[in-house]
């Protein structure tokens, strides 16, 4: 059985774990602190699948569970993919020669573009 982390704005089934609004006790202190660091967390990481993937911001209801759940695993392994293919993107230089922190990542041209320039 799977137990779902989920706010005050769902019913009360056995499966859903809700926040505890008021917690007494450090017991629940620190599960009503955890349980809401790991639902931003999950919210955080859907939200990056939903902007990079329309198919997860689609209607969901129209396939079956399994199907969804492929769907969900294939956009996870693609963005991973795509984060990997991408960290060497990440490597930042900074130029601490001239006294300022500027940022280089790549060549870049002061030459007027040819598509711009007037003719």
């Amino acid at each position: 059985m799977c137990y779902y982390l989920v706010n005050g704005i769902y019913l009360e089934w056995a499966t859903f774990v809700k926040t505890i609004s008021m917690p007494q006790g450090e017991k629940r202190k620190l599960f009503s602190e955890r349980q809401k660091s790991t639902r931003k967390d999950v919210e955080r990481a859907f939200g990056v699948l939903q902007s990079r993937f329309a198919i997860v911001r689609g209607p969901e209801r129209v396939w079956h569970v399994d199907t969804w759940k492929n769907i969900m695993y294939a956009c996870i392994i693609l963005h991973n993919m795509i984060v990997e293919d991408e960290r060497h993107t990440y490597n930042i230089n900074f130029d601490y020669d001239n006294g300022c922190n500027e940022v280089s990542t790549t060549d870049v041209s002061i030459a007027p573009h040819p598509i711009f320039t007037a003719t």
